[in-house]
């Protein structure tokens, strides 16, 4: 398949409206309020149940403001929410009810309690089909909560990974005891376990919890014209397939905008492949700022130690790998750049990511991470990084320490970069002392851009790379860098190209 082929494919995926959608029901014949007072998510169910039990249809909710607790999603069923229509996230320290209790016997071994339960939800579907959720509505997660508890056991920069034979009975145990501590608590705005044939087109979302939208496992999914301004994950694509998100504006300045991830949720390593981002927008300004149009900038530090987040990037789960994704014609904007990474075994190949704007740029405008964290079960491999086309990157106001940075492992090199039509403008500013660095490998650190520290070069840091290609690449300083441009080792089979600053310092 070429990439061509592979675009053209997944802009046919228009999910176009279902004739079961004809069939019209409103939330208010089967009790609902919308009165901002009344707890409304029995008589939301019972549309939606009422619904699917009739074949299908399209479940109104009218202008209003409805305190919910989880909604359950039915195939065949389309969920409006009209302009003036505002689904509220129930307070369970507030209000007398509960999220739906987080699924039980999950195996969270290599991956964290957010990414391995559903239903603990404001919106969530179960092995759904043919299901949409529409509509110039929002969903106001205030009742949510962004924390989840991890897996005791999850490995932070430095440790080794374990698997379960290298657990202890203790750590087993803790299981079961981190769903408990989740009981009634809401932590995603919407999520959806192996879904088929799923649409999320027009909403807005504020305040999202862990993950403003979770699709794990979900096959033809479309999600286009989103507004999300929230407080951890926007949207988290995890094992799926046959996916585009197209005209979303995402802002997250504490974890990532849009992220994929191949994680073992499933109970399997399963590929993310077929998808395709599209001219949107990503950000890290203060939450809530971008609904509101302000766009304040307060926050500058996210939960990390890092400058705020936002960002496109395949990562950090990659049990699995990627596969066939492209990411083109979008805009980054006070965030970390482009990341692609797998670091659990995971194979990524044939990427495409072309016509990226990036602007006040808080970490590496790129970054290919090839790790060794390997938190997977016996026999997990390092995973590859190959075919990788990059081009017609114009990015500016680059903080001076992180260099768009490729970075494989002594052994297993990154393979087919291609790197062409690049533009990086640096804030600059680094020094003789910085230039003389020597980063550790650090191959089974958590993947991030700061991870070595400041880097020996201003422009590109290269590291166990082959056959990378360098063409028409420019980069500037706003002020000087005592830095040389450029720094590859361990990069055979390198070809540069229409490059002067490379000329210029070879």
């Amino acid at each position: 398949m070429t990439r061509r082929d592979l675009t053209l494919g997944l802009l046919a995926l228009s999910l176009p409206f279902p004739a079961h959608a004809a069939r019209q029901i409103d939330v208010r014949d089967h009790g609902a309020r919308g009165d901002g007072i009344t707890l409304d998510s029995d008589a939301i169910n019972a549309a939606i149940l009422a619904a699917s039990r009739a074949g299908g249809g399209t479940v109104i909710l009218a202008p209003g403001r409805y305190l919910c607790f989880s909604i359950r999603l039915q195939s065949r069923v389309t969920l409006m929410l009209s302009e003036g229509a505002i689904i509220e996230a129930a307070d369970p320290a507030r209000h007398a009810g509960r999220y739906d209790l987080p699924e039980t016997g999950i195996d969270q071994l290599y991956q964290d309690f957010g990414h391995s339960h559903w239903r603990n939800s404001l919106i969530w579907g179960d092995d759904v089909q043919d299901v949409a959720i529409i509509g110039r509505g929002l969903i106001h997660g205030v009742g949510l909560t962004r924390d989840g508890p991890g897996a005791r056991w999850k490995k932070q920069a430095g440790e080794r990974p374990l698997s379960m034979q290298a657990m202890t009975a203790a750590q087993i145990a803790n299981l079961e005891p981190a769903a408990a501590a989740m009981a009634g608590k809401g932590n995603k705005a919407i999520a959806f376990k192996n879904g088929r044939n799923i649409r999320l087109s027009g909403f807005t979302i504020l305040k999202g919890g862990h993950f403003a939208i979770l699709a794990t496992g979900t096959r033809g999914l479309r999600i286009d014209g989103l507004t999300i301004d929230t407080d951890r994950d926007g949207i988290d694509l995890d094992c799926v397939r046959d996916v585009v998100v197209e005209r979303c504006r995402v802002n997250s300045p504490n974890d990532d905008a849009i992220v994929v991830k191949s994680s073992f949720a499933l109970g399997s390593a399963i590929a993310a492949e077929n998808i395709l981002i599209r001219d949107c927008d990503v950000t890290g300004y203060d939450m809530g700022s971008v609904i509101d149009g302000t766009r304040t900038a307060v926050q500058t530090i996210a939960p990390d130690q890092d400058r705020v987040t936002g960002r496109i990037k395949l990562g950090t789960e990659s049990n699995g790998g990627y596969r066939n994704i492209v990411i083109q014609d979008c805009r980054f904007t006070r965030c970390r750049g482009l990341a692609l990474e797998t670091v659990d075994g995971g194979v990524m190949e044939h990427i495409v990511a072309r016509r990226l704007t990036m602007r006040d740029v808080t970490t590496a405008p790129l970054f290919l991470r090839l790790g060794d964290r390997r938190r997977g079960p016996e026999g997990t491999g390092v995973g590859a990084i190959s075919d990788v086309a990059i081009s017609q990157i114009d990015a500016r106001g680059i903080d001076h320490r992180f260099p768009a940075a490729i970075a494989g492992l002594p052994g297993h090199r990154i393979a087919d970069v291609r790197l062409r039509d690049i533009h990086l403008v640096y804030d600059g500013g680094g020094t003789a002392a910085d230039a003389a660095r020597q980063p550790a490998e650090l191959a089974d650190a958590y993947p991030e851009p700061s991870m070595f520290g400041t880097l020996p070069s201003w422009a590109l840091w290269a590291r166990h790379v082959e056959r990378l290609t360098i063409d028409r690449f420019t980069a500037e300083t706003s002020t000087p860098d005592l830095r040389p441009p450029f720094h590859t080792e361990d990069a055979p089979g390198l070809s540069v190209q229409n490059t002067p600053l490379w000329r210029a310092r070879h």
